[in-house]
């Protein structure tokens, strides 16, 4: 069982950074934006893989639009991914966007909002 934890392991780490280069290399990204993977989750039966991705700046339809790019040309994708890694079988990808950062600087936010308050009543 271990065996194949290290192997499901060693699989998100080499789709996680090969589809980095890929998006780095092949995808267009408006000006100011980044697109970042942050998360890949193979299947026990590497068939599938649900990769989270995190787009920094631009406006909500921009990052839409990126989503909807990467699903559009998602066979190509995995074309490449699979050429490059020379995978029995590539993983069906499964592109989600990942807003946990967004969720975490919104929280910090928050708390430094709260922070200000608690030192404007003190004062």
């Amino acid at each position: 069982m271990a065996e194949k934890v290290d192997r499901l392991t060693r699989v998100n780490a080499l789709l996680k950074r090969e589809l980095a280069e890929t998006f780095e290399r092949d995808l267009l990204v408006p000006s100011g934006m980044l697109v970042s993977v942050t998360e890949v989750k193979v299947s026990v039966d590497l068939r599938n893989a649900t990769v989270y991705v995190s787009i920094f700046g631009g406006k909500a339809s921009d990052r839409e639009k990126i989503m909807h790019e990467l699903a559009a040309d998602r066979a190509g994708i995995q074309a490449r991914v699979g050429r490059n890694l020379a995978f029995k079988h590539t993983p069906v990808l499964d592109f989600r966007l990942d807003t946990r950062t967004e969720k975490g600087d919104r929280v910090l936010e928050l708390l430094q909002q709260a922070e200000e308050e608690e030192k404007r009543r003190n004062e």
